[in-house]
């Protein structure tokens, strides 16, 4: 049955239509706000997948460029894989879903968000966010929520949810929040070095609107809402669980505490041996190969177990670590020669190099998608191969898990960068990962402040990032302790990662991912309060130690710039017709040239002195010819009343009469200049029609005297 349900989200109308398109999916919501128009569209297997022991929850938010009418660029005029920018809203989607569906759930579930129409001033990415709760919600799908998500904005001081397009340009915040009626379950933020307090006011602010939409959803949901199917559980086999606990969890929590991830991993390894064996020859290989897979779950819940009583109930780490301790620290800059600027950053057993390249700023990364946004020209990539983690994987190109860590540092350092005008290059960094035991995102962020400042950019301060995690009480969520720097462990087994990049004036970058149904505000406050002592930490005594500024001068290997500006009339002829003039001085010089709009004119060589002939080519080219200017030309053509002479200005050319080339009489113009000679004449006239009139006379050192 068609239904319209309306309400307001930030001071603007947002309605619901269901019932009338997708009818076969399990749930279906078209979301219009204002005229931005994103269907939500959610499925579910009516069989559980078998074989797998987590929950295979996929989400695509899916940009059609006919929704801002455009028509894709590519060969093929269709959509190809979705944009870095979709990949990350996909992500931002998922994780304040995915720890609302039951736990021992295994059947597939598919949350499809298409945008069919974008007005740029009401967020299709928030308009799918809240679609796919209500969609869900709506459905016969086991799902826990409604939740919803906002936009907050800072503008001069003022925080605005779900901030215009006008007002996100000024804006000092960009932050996505979701939540639940009654917890915080997801944080995404970029900004402009903003403090802990202000940022936790502004999650406070985004959370009274998500509680308004989530009280709007469950008024649907209670009205329209399909009944919740009946589900295979996948829940641990109690009685395995029982007889591994009763016999192994004191020689389980012996085997976890190992500082060296290598050694404790051998160490769960052959105790999960152990288990199987004693298994068999208690039950029979039958049995075994019967309940292998709750084999390995009883296992690895046994293990969660252990981790989880230490850090909760003792205060004890894995590795021996205090609550607030940050693993041993190391980094050092310059490592490659030829690259423009590299940096290792080392925290514990785990290490990322990173390396900075400077270039054009035509090399900027151009961007096709159904924002306003053409062009990125910081560009920030993470990379994490299988060797990093001792597997033996091919490598097929980034997922999304590194495009998501990549945007996460990049948003850390766009803060820091110096503008174009200050720095004129187009600048890449990529982070690899050589070795992973948790936090490479944070790690990445600072082996990438060093690359930069080992790479000369004049990055208006460092920034380190640094995680906390989260341990809640078994019986109590309200309980819980809270971890500093956690590695690959406590993120597995833990219920948080609460991730903040930042300088020592504030916050850059946040990243909140949860595996519980949501966070208090204590919980929030208390991160911050950890990750910026943290990161004051990790700045003063392990960073500026090694580089304390950014490098006075630029690689070598990089490219030199030289810049002027010139009129915009003047472009055309700096490029020449088909490109002759400007194809001319690169050829002669070596030099890479971008021309900008506006006359900003950037030359680009490893080699100043041939970069400064290039700007000194241009210059002459873009000289206006004025009556009284020198200029020192060369001769063209001979007629019999005169000469023809190239001024190097713009490809202008003038007449030296044969009366104007000497005091003494001369019958042919050939017997005083030939063709190719330089001479050094004086504009005396130019006519209406732009004629040029040129003299020798009365020039010192010409043959005119």
């Amino acid at each position: 049955m068609y239904k319209v349900y309306e309400t307001e989200l930030a001071g603007r109308k947002i309605l619901f239509e269901t019932g009338k398109l997708a009818g076969l999916a399990n749930g279906s919501v078209l979301v219009r706000y204002g005229d931005t128009c994103v269907i939500v569209n959610v499925t579910a297997s009516k069989q559980p997948k078998e074989g797998i022991d987590f929950f295979p929850l996929s989400v695509d938010y899916e940009e059609k460029l006919y929704a801002v009418g455009k028509i894709p660029g590519s060969f093929q005029k269709r959509e190809g894989k979705p944009s870095d920018k979709a990949i990350l809203t996909s992500r931002a989607i998922d994780r304040p879903l995915r720890p609302l569906f039951p736990k021992d759930f295994r059947n597939d579930v598919v949350v499809v968000a298409t945008v069919l129409s974008v007005e740029q001033d009401n967020s299709p990415e928030i308009a799918a966010m809240i679609g796919a709760s209500c969609a869900l919600s709506i459905s016969d799908i086991p799902f826990g929520g409604p939740t919803a998500a906002v936009n907050v904005g800072l503008v001069d001081g003022k925080i605005i949810i779900n901030p215009t397009e006008e007002e996100r340009k000024k804006s000092d915040l960009t932050l996505t929040v979701a939540g639940t009626e009654k917890k915080i379950a997801m944080i995404e933020a970029g900004a402009n070095e903003i403090p802990e307090d202000i940022m936790l006011k502004a999650i406070k602010e985004g959370h009274k609107e998500i509680k308004k939409m989530c009280k709007f959803i469950s008024k649907m949901q209670k009205e329209i809402g399909k009944p919740k199917f009946e589900y295979k559980s996948f829940a641990v086999d109690e009685e395995i669980y029982k007889f591994i606990e009763e016999n192994y969890a004191e020689e389980m929590k012996e085997k976890v505490q190992e500082v060296d991830k290598e050694k404790r991993d051998e160490n769960i390894s052959e105790l999960t041996d152990k288990i199987v064996q004693s298994y068999t020859e208690k039950f029979g290989e039958e049995m075994v190969d019967e309940h292998k897979q709750d084999l390995a779950e009883a296992i690895y819940k046994l293990e969660k177990k252990c981790v989880r009583d230490m850090i909760f109930y003792e205060h004890k780490r894995v590795d021996g670590r205090a609550l607030d301790e940050i693993r041993p620290l190391s980094c050092e800059v310059g490592l490659l020669p030829r690259t423009h600027g590299s940096a290792l950053f080392t925290r514990g057993q785990t290490q990322v190099l990173s390396v900075a390249t400077l270039g054009m700023i035509s090399e900027e990364q151009t961007l096709d998608g159904i924002d306003k946004e053409e062009s990125k020209r910081y560009m920030h990539q993470y990379n994490f191969p299988s060797y990093s983690v001792g597997e033996a994987r091919p490598s097929r190109g980034p997922g999304r898990r590194e495009i998501g860590h990549g945007a996460l540092a990049e948003k850390a350092l766009v803060p820091v960068i110096p503008s174009e005008e200050e720095f004129p290059y187009a600048i890449r960094v990529v982070s690899e990962v050589l070795s992973s035991n948790g936090s490479t995102s944070q790690a990445s962020i600072c082996g990438s402040t060093l690359a930069l400042m080992d790479a000369g950019v004049p990055i208006k301060r460092p920034v380190a990032g640094i995680s906390t995690g989260l341990v809640t009480s078994p019986e109590n969520d309200k309980e819980y302790v809270m971890l500093t720097d956690i590695q690959g462990l406590e993120d597995f087994f833990g219920d948080m990662d609460f991730k903040v990049g930042g300088t020592e004036k504030g916050i850059t970058a946040i990243q909140v991912d949860i595996k519980v149904d949501g966070l208090s505000y204590d919980i929030i406050k208390e991160a911050f309060a950890r990750t910026k002592k943290a990161r004051k930490h990790i700045l003063e005594d392990v960073m500026l130690p090694v580089i304390s500024e950014p490098r006075k001068d630029i690689s070598k290997y990089a490219p030199k710039i030289v810049n002027t500006k010139i009129k915009v009339d003047k472009i055309k002829d700096v490029i020449g017709p088909g490109g002759k003039m400007i194809n001319k001085i690169i050829d002669e010089t070596g030099v890479k040239i971008d021309i900008e709009e506006d006359g900003q004119v950037f030359i680009y060589s490893s080699d100043i002195e041939k970069a400064t002939e290039a700007l000194e080519m241009i210059e002459d080219i873009v000289r206006d010819v004025e009556v009284g200017g020198i200029y020192y030309g060369e001769v063209l053509r001979i007629m019999p009343f005169g000469a023809f002479i190239d001024l190097g200005v713009a490809g202008k050319e003038g007449l030296l009469h044969i009366s104007k080339i000497s005091k003494e009489r001369i019958k042919h113009v050939e017997d005083v200049l030939k063709v190719g000679e330089k001479v050094t004449v004086k504009v005396t006239d130019i006519d209406e029609q732009g004629r040029i009139n040129l003299s020798m006379l009365d020039l010192a050192g010409n043959k005119g005297n």
